[in-house]
């Protein structure tokens, strides 16, 4: 079986970082270039305002190396599983949060929970190295883990609000693609294609919102935030 774009170049990405950086700072750059405890805390404030409180359950689809997990552990009460395709970060992630916490190595276009059994699940940074077939696929099947009325809140990258930051990581990407560039794809989504999802998945578009409206707190370089509710 072919392995999947989005496993083999995760597994490269950190496989190389691990070879050139200590352990802490190449766990740090291989999700989102760095910033580990600051862009921990922001996901922490945007699920916050989207409405997640002590108690609840979560899936942090994509949960990299534990920005969020660890965040969690200090900030929060919640019932909490971290999911992704690469082991190292997995291991990571698990030594920087609370024991408790657990962790899934997937590396299929579903959420391994079972139905009806998540508050909330979060996506950050994930859909923005997915195909769009790929991101609806797991758009559906969140509705399925989801319980009535859970959550799901993740961010992504448009051009259509000329977003100064999100058209560099265009050009960059167009740039690499000429060169013939190993790495992980950068995908570009629009609101008008999330909301069309929406209609077909059954979802509630809530809020989405950039950096320019952010409700949540101070950004750090963030993406654009949507925020949908599974329709009953």
């Amino acid at each position: 079986m072919e392995t999947k774009h989005f496993v083999a170049g995760y597994r490269d990405l950190v496989k190389g970082l691990l070879e050139k950086y200590p352990l802490d700072e190449a766990m740090s750059l291989a999700v989102g270039g760095g910033g580990y405890h600051e862009k921990g805390e922001l996901h922490h404030r945007i699920l916050r305002y989207a409405g997640l409180k002590d108690g609840m359950s979560i899936v942090d689809l994509g949960c990299g190396s534990g920005r969020l997990a660890h965040a969690l552990s200090r900030l929060a009460q919640v019932d909490y599983i971290g999911v992704d395709v690469v082991q190292d970060l997995l291991d990571y992630a698990k030594s920087k949060s609370s024991a408790e916490y657990r962790f899934v190595l997937h590396q299929d276009l579903s959420i391994p929970v079972p139905d009806h059994s998540a508050d909330f699940i979060c996506a950050f940074s994930v859909f923005t190295h997915l195909l769009p077939e790929e991101s609806f696929a797991y758009l559906c099947d969140m509705r399925r883990a989801l319980k009535p009325d859970g959550k799901v809140v993740f961010t992504f990258l448009e051009l259509g609000k000329e977003n100064k930051t999100h058209w560099e990581i265009f050009l960059h990407t167009v740039n690499s693609r000429v060169a013939n560039v190993s790495m992980p794809i950068n995908a570009f989504l629009e609101r008008e294609v999330i909301r069309q999802w929406c209609r077909h998945l059954g979802y509630e578009v809530l809020e989405m919102m950039d950096d320019t409206h952010a409700p949540y707190g101070e950004p750090v370089a963030m993406q654009t935030v949507a925020i949908l509710q599974r329709a009953l």
